[in-house]
């Protein structure tokens, strides 16, 4: 009887280049604009060795919270026995810009913000309604769709969707339209209805998502492979918790990292300087909420990994866990995301695949919210269209000595927050060692990140870097293209 856990790599290259006879008809598409869809890949049968039951086409199940830091994993026991203790854990998982709907759009295109038209949350070059005019046409869920994949949208999807129009890729939807993140009180896209809910603790939403995520498994034919999005809200303030997590005791913070309200910021550009700093007990309060709200996605987890083993499909499911950006919590007198400091860029990411064996093990190659889309193409055996700007990860999932990139862009479009201050718009080259902003006022940030990991000495001005900072301008120059709008390289 085939066993998942004891694939061999050439099993699982034979595993990636299926591609059902159905999936053909893809070629027949077009994307908007005249660009060609996704060309497939095919491949010889599965060997008879790996059994009559070996899956051409693996299930692929992808949790997204909102507003995650990639260090707040540790509160949460069900992610850590099923996820992380059974697969890979990627240590520098980063996001290409740091701010819900631009990242959404990336996950779901496997490109830059530059590439989808999305740059913010609302106005001209942000929401669902630039996703909807550009990109939406040609997703990783129209992809798996046209292959034959049974496709499930649940939960938040993208910042300003509050329509009852069913997004292109999707075969069951169960999204959010309500304008603020959702806890209780939100209304939903139900397959086309508006369906609406209270403020009883059956209403409370993540729990919600994950009863119609799991319930979505078990109605989806055994023989039919499943896509399925599980968008949560938590942690993204007001980061309501579940009734039955509002008295939970929370682990006590670690010490404030260095960074933690800077003394001094005179090196820092001049929208950092010109802020005071952060209150402890306003930030312990989000980091407390966050967790608690937490607790519930925990639960989330729980339940979809046990509808996937009830359904038989545990074994044969890809499930990737991450979230849409990351958050600063006083670091540099920071309070929010949108900046290219390490706290808003870096999720938590983590991948368990039982095909690869029981890895429990880190990764800490530079992987990005870009890579999920040719990742999920791969294993269901797509050749993704050439303007996909992220990569698979499968290489490392195989061998994570495999060839990888040294680098990656993250790009910004000025926002207006509310009055609050803003963040410029910038273009920013992060490697493994350094990273270099460019902002539109001319300001500029280099840091040596493998000597200075919270960021605290700007070198740009310093005169021992002016060879390294012209060689990271060129780069810059290289990935920025085009740049952001009204940014002048």
């Amino acid at each position: 009887m085939w066993n998942p856990r004891a694939l061999r790599l050439g099993d699982l290259g034979r595993f990636v280049a299926v591609a059902a006879c159905s999936i053909l008809l893809l070629t027949a598409c077009t994307r908007s604009g005249g660009a060609p869809p996704p060309s497939l890949t095919t491949g010889p049968p599965p060997s008879s060795t790996t059994g009559p039951d070996f899956p051409r086409r693996p299930d692929i199940v992808l949790v997204v919270t909102d507003d995650q830091r990639w260090d707040s994993l540790g509160g949460m026991p069900a992610v850590q026995q099923h996820l992380v203790s059974e697969g890979v854990r990627f240590s520098n998982a980063f996001v290409v810009d740091p701010l819900c709907c631009p990242s959404r759009a990336s996950i779901l295109t496997g490109t830059y913000a530059h590439t989808t038209g999305v740059y913010a949350n609302s106005g001209r070059y942000g929401g669902w309604r630039a996703f909807h005019r550009g990109s939406e046409s040609s997703t990783v869920a129209t992809w798996l769709q046209d292959a034959g994949y049974r496709t499930g949208l649940f939960g938040k999807y993208l910042n300003g969707y509050r329509s009852l129009e069913i997004p292109p890729g999707w075969d069951r939807v169960f999204a959010f339209v309500s304008p603020r993140p959702s806890y209780f009180g939100y209304t939903v896209n139900d397959d086309g209805v508006e369906v609406s809910y209270g403020f009883d603790p059956k209403d409370y939403a993540t729990d919600v998502v994950a009863a119609e995520a799991a319930e979505f498994i078990r109605t989806t034919p055994r023989n039919e492979p499943l896509f399925l999005w599980v968008g949560e809200s938590a942690p993204h303030l007001p980061a309501l918790p579940a009734p039955r997590h509002e008295t939970v005791t929370i682990p006590d913070a670690p010490s404030p990292p260095p960074n933690f309200n800077e003394v001094d910021v005179s090196d820092k550009p001049r929208h950092i300087r010109q802020l005071g700093p952060v209150g402890p007990g306003a930030v312990a309060g989000v980091r407390e909420r966050g967790a608690r709200s937490l607790l519930a996605v925990d639960d989330a987890v729980e339940r979809i990994v046990a509808a996937l083993r009830r359904s038989g499909r545990l074994e044969t499911t890809m499930i990737v866990f991450t979230s849409d950006n990351g958050r600063s919590l006083g670091e540099h007198r920071w309070n929010y995301k949108l900046a290219p400091y390490e706290e808003t860029i870096r999720v938590p990411l983590i991948v368990r695949f039982d095909a690869l064996g029981s890895q429990s093990k880190v990764i800490g190659r530079l992987a990005l919210n870009i890579d999920l889309a040719p990742t999920f193409a791969e294993l269901a055996g797509i050749q993704p269209a050439a303007e996909i700007e992220g990569r698979s990860l499968l290489p490392l999932l195989l061998a994570d000595d495999a060839e990888w990139r040294r680098d990656f862009l993250i790009e910004h479009l000025r926002t207006d927050r509310d009055g609050a201050p803003e963040i410029p718009t910038y273009c920013a080259i992060r490697s493994v060692r350094w990273k270099y902003v460019r902002y539109e006022t001319g300001e500029r940030e280099l840091y040596d990140l493998r000597r200075d990991p919270y960021e605290l000495d700007n070198v740009a001005l310093a005169p021992r870097a002016t060879s390294l900072l012209r060689r990271m301008e060129r780069r810059l120059i290289e990935e920025c293209d085009p740049p952001p709008p009204g940014f002048v390289l």
